[in-house]
């Protein structure tokens, strides 16, 4: 009898702590823990002093202005409040081009409805890449009207910003399709101009936890 009661009084017992333990759970888990990092918050390396960076201090992308496959005027004015994916590539790339392409598709379709999610896509070799070429190309890729949006401007702006602006590199391949050097990474950009991510375009795994990053930056759970 003695023992049945001890019995008894520990099942109560765990019946009792089972709310006390459901709120330890949620104050633990229950929130969201995944870090989305802040780059170059302590500035920029620059030992050869080619770019003109804050060295201490958060790095913002720098003021720029191109122009799109509709002929407009696109920078960094258009990025205020919106989250941006930008990579840097060209239309006659015989290598990662076409791959980084395609799997930026996914990305355009993930957020085909999101107004306040875009794509920058900077051509590395402008004086082929004119507005009527990456129109075609935009067409070629289904990009979203208003959405995706192809760049071409100045060859030198367009190197220093992918070095300086979003430190990635960039060689010329000075109109030699197999010369040109440049990232396979697709950049993560928040509304106040912080690069929050760097993924392999070339990655399906890579580019899925892009999709899920802006997700989540989305609704501000970061």
């Amino acid at each position: 009898m003695k023992g049945l009661r001890i019995l008894q009084g520990l099942v109560l017992l765990c019946i009792l702590m089972i709310p006390v333990l459901i709120i330890l759970f949620l104050k633990t888990f229950g929130t969201n823990q995944y870090d989305i990092p802040i780059y170059y918050q302590d500035g920029v390396e620059n030992p050869f002093k080619e770019c003109n960076v804050v060295e201490s201090g958060q790095h913002y992308i720098p003021d720029f202005e191109l122009t799109d496959q509709d002929a407009k005027a696109r920078g960094r004015k258009d990025m205020k409040d919106k989250i941006t994916v930008v990579d840097f590539f060209f239309t006659s790339c015989p290598s990662i081009c076409p791959v980084m392409s395609k799997e930026m598709e996914r990305v355009d379709a993930a957020f085909r409805d999101e107004s306040n999610v875009q794509i920058f896509s900077i051509s590395i070799d402008p004086e082929y890449d004119t507005p009527e070429i990456l129109s075609s190309y935009a067409k070629d890729h289904n990009a979203t009207a208003g959405k995706w949006h192809f760049l071409t401007g100045d060859k030198t702006k367009i190197y220093e910003l992918a070095r300086c602006g979003f430190i990635l590199p960039t060689l010329d391949g000075m109109g030699v399709a197999e010369d040109f050097v440049h990232s396979d990474k697709f950049v993560l950009v928040d509304g106040e101009g912080r690069i929050r991510g760097y993924y392999s375009g070339t990655n399906r795994d890579e580019v899925d936890r892009l999709i899920l990053e802006i997700k989540i930056l989305m609704h501000g759970k970061e």
